[in-house]
């Protein structure tokens, strides 16, 4: 049986999960569905992607298995109201929208099977990270369909919709962290002579080696902090700077510091 897709809004992250899609062979382009706002949008997914792109949301969910949610969060309760007659019972739909529930979308659409997503930046590249919630069991729900579509660009981790605010914190928002980081790294390079665009291959190359490392040893990152680590070497003498001047305390900050602002938005405080 033919499968297929469809994707209310087609901004950035529609764009890399179609394409994760497309690369690894799990639907046809002639599959995919996407809605968008304007007739410009049109065209670029169609010349980009060669899939089925229209301003008619309507039709997109008529011709779908499984409908993506890609619309600005504040669009979603308007949009859903206008389209709820379209959706048919026990069809999967998978929100991207940050700060919408579980519970919020289950009283916009009470007859779907929903499920919440928090996938970042780079699912553009195919190294993304996905948090999954659900309050669907696995006996009747579709989370193996859900998964191979967000593994199509990276990883994927189911959690209780509780921790989705960690989640957003700690690898929704992180890639603008470790943006800066590598810019950090590469000036501090440049201070030092280094040409700027072999200071940013540098540090953006160690960093991607350091997070492999991370993921296919098993070992601690203390460990392996310690492995790079001699004594009186040039190691402990950058690492000696970083904790004096609270590098692990500012993360750890930044990390509540963006949880804090997500439980916020959710509540509608903002």
């Amino acid at each position: 049986m033919t499968k297929t897709i469809g994707f209310l809004g087609g901004g950035n992250m529609a764009s890399a999960l179609i394409g994760g899609l497309l690369s690894n062979e799990l639907y046809q382009p002639e599959n995919i569905y996407t809605s968008v706002a304007t007739k410009k949008s049109v065209d670029r997914l169609i010349k980009q992607f060669g899939i089925k792109a229209a301003l008619d949301s309507h039709q997109v969910i008529k011709s779908s298995d499984i409908v993506v949610i890609a619309v600005k969060p504040y669009m979603v309760t308007e949009l859903l109201t206008d389209l709820k007659n379209d959706f048919r019972p026990g069809q999967v739909i998978v929100s991207i929208a940050s700060g919408i529930t579980l519970d919020q979308l289950k009283r916009l659409l009470p007859e779907q099977k929903i499920y919440r997503a928090m996938p970042n930046t780079p699912a553009s590249v195919g190294k993304g990270m996905t948090s999954l919630a659900t309050m669907l069991s696995d006996s009747e729900g579709s989370r193996e369909s859900v998964t191979e579509l967000f593994k199509a660009v990276g990883e994927v981790a189911w959690i209780s919709e509780k921790l989705m605010h960690a989640a957003i914190a700690v690898h929704g928002s992180s890639p603008a962290y470790v943006f800066m980081m590598i810019e950090a790294m590469a000036d501090g390079a440049v201070l030092e002579g280094m040409p700027r665009d072999k200071a940013y291959l540098m540090a953006a190359q160690s960093l991607i080696g350091a997070a492999t490392m991370v993921l296919e040893s098993g070992l601690h990152p203390g460990a392996l902090k310690d492995q790079v680590t001699s004594p009186g070497g040039n190691t402990i003498a950058a690492i000696s700077v970083l904790e004096a001047t609270g590098f692990r305390s500012s993360i750890i900050s930044a990390i509540h510091a963006a949880a804090e602002k997500s439980r916020e938005m959710e509540a509608g405080k903002l």
